[in-house]
């Protein structure tokens, strides 16, 4: 294995404090432990990252405790609003969606960050999604918030959104529209007359079911598709997109690159500053997490 020697940051002597946690209900299922801990022993840090099962009920008991003991928290479903507002120091990823899944608890103040966003970005330009202008996202949870915020860095300007509520949808196209997107709303039963896109992010939840005819009107129509899924694997959108043969790729790759941009705010504080020699730590986290 490759090792990066990394001994200080501007957070002081790195093996000060080494606890590291994963929240959300469920989180049995997280690969986040995997990736975190190939990063930390690829760069010489005797680091703990564990896994806690947190509903939002209990996140604030919980998190009185966490400021004492851990470096910092990485947040999954159902915790990124309750992310957010225990941050009172946010980037602005996380202002312009909303939510945060990462918590920076080294600091005066715990700090809030959104990776979502910067993952989704890295994921589709893996795919050679890079300039897209036109897209199209699934469901109106609060990954959809981030996929809004992700299109629009990738510079998207027309954007559909597609949602079984049409409250939620209108949110996040008002979101779109904010950061100067032509954003459109369509049920997700409604098949008819479907716009073709450059690319789709599908941000529903693991297990989701639509009829056949949905998936694959979507499908057709969609371009590049990025979905946050990726167990079970491949969802039902997958194998719509693979059958109409257009590229594919799951939740792993989203998770890979946010968990990498994390790993940059433990380690340095900041989302922007590079690890030394990243290559090498995306690759071993990369090899962990197809391992796991």
């Amino acid at each position: 294995m490759a090792r990066v020697v990394c001994c200080e940051s501007g957070l002081g002597v790195l093996n000060a404090m080494t606890r590291l946690e994963v929240w959300g209900d469920p989180i049995d299922h997280s690969r986040s432990p995997a990736l975190h801990g190939a990063a930390y022993r690829a760069l010489g840090l005797d680091w703990e990252y564990g896994r806690r099962r947190v509903s939002e009920e209990s996140f604030e008991r919980e998190f009185v405790t966490a400021r004492a003991e851990l470096r910092g928290l990485s947040l999954t479903m159902p915790l990124k609003d309750c992310a957010y507002a225990a941050g009172p120091w946010r980037d602005a990823r996380a202002i312009r969606t909303g939510v945060a899944n990462t918590l920076l608890l080294t600091e005066a103040e715990p700090r809030a960050f959104n990776t979502d966003v910067g993952g989704l970005v890295l994921a589709l330009a893996e795919h050679d999604v890079t300039e897209p202008r036109t897209a199209r996202i699934i469901g109106s949870g609060a990954t959809a918030s981030s996929a809004v915020v992700a299109f629009a860095e990738a510079g998207v300007r027309d954007l559909e959104v597609v949602a079984r509520s049409a409250l939620k949808a209108a949110a996040i196209a008002e979101q779109a529209a904010d950061l100067g997107i032509r954003a459109t709303v369509r049920a997700l039963d409604e098949t008819g007359a479907m716009t073709p896109v450059d690319a789709t992010i599908a941000t529903l939840p693991g297990g989701t079911e639509l009829a056949a005819d949905v998936n694959s009107a979507l499908a057709e129509n969609g371009g590049a598709l990025v979905d946050v899924v990726y167990a079970p694997w491949p969802s039902a959108l997958a194998l719509a997109w693979q059958s109409a043969g257009r590229p594919v790729a799951s939740g792993l790759d989203m998770l890979l690159h946010q968990a990498l941009l994390q790993v940059r705010i433990f380690v340095t504080g900041e989302v922007a500053e590079p690890l030394p020699n990243e290559s090498v730590i995306l690759a071993e986290m990369r090899s962990a997490l197809m391992g796991d």
